[in-house]
């Protein structure tokens, strides 16, 4: 369970069809946000959650923003750490050669819940060996 806290008004995150992976998370604005061709901005949700330890909440694009209008996040997928009690915001960027509105309410992003496995860094003078090695970008073919 994911605890939520929202302002007045947010949309709390929900899942569009009953297979979907991520819950849209909505725009809270008290104005129209207009993102001019290359531009990016934190679009601000309203909302403040209490994610469990060992869980993270990452940040998703909608495919259909990147799509049609060029709309995607700009870090994603961005994180929501467990320890975060900040509002949730969103960084979108525009792609596009066209302006784009986001209006309060509008569906910006997704979001899914991530187990999160942490391990100990431990500095070490050799690595073992694989096939791949150290080939690297396009190693592997096109």
């Amino acid at each position: 369970m994911i605890r939520i806290k929202a302002e007045k008004g947010a949309v709390i995150p929900h899942y569009a069809t009953e297979g979907a992976a991520g819950a849209d998370i909505s725009a809270y604005l008290s104005a129209p946000v207009t993102l001019r061709p290359g531009e990016y901005k934190a679009i601000p949700t309203g909302l403040f959650m209490e994610i469990p330890e060992g869980y993270e909440v990452q940040v998703r694009p909608r495919s259909g923003l990147a799509l049609k209008h060029g709309i995607t996040v700009l870090n994603a997928p961005g994180t929501i750490d467990s320890d975060y009690r900040g509002e949730v915001k969103v960084i979108l960027i525009n792609h596009s050669s066209e302006a784009f509105t986001i209006q309060n309410g509008d569906r910006i992003a997704q979001i899914v819940v991530a187990r999160v496995h942490r391990l100990p860094f431990v500095e070490v003078d050799d690595l073992s060996a694989t096939e791949r090695g150290e080939g690297g970008f396009g190693s592997t073919g096109v």
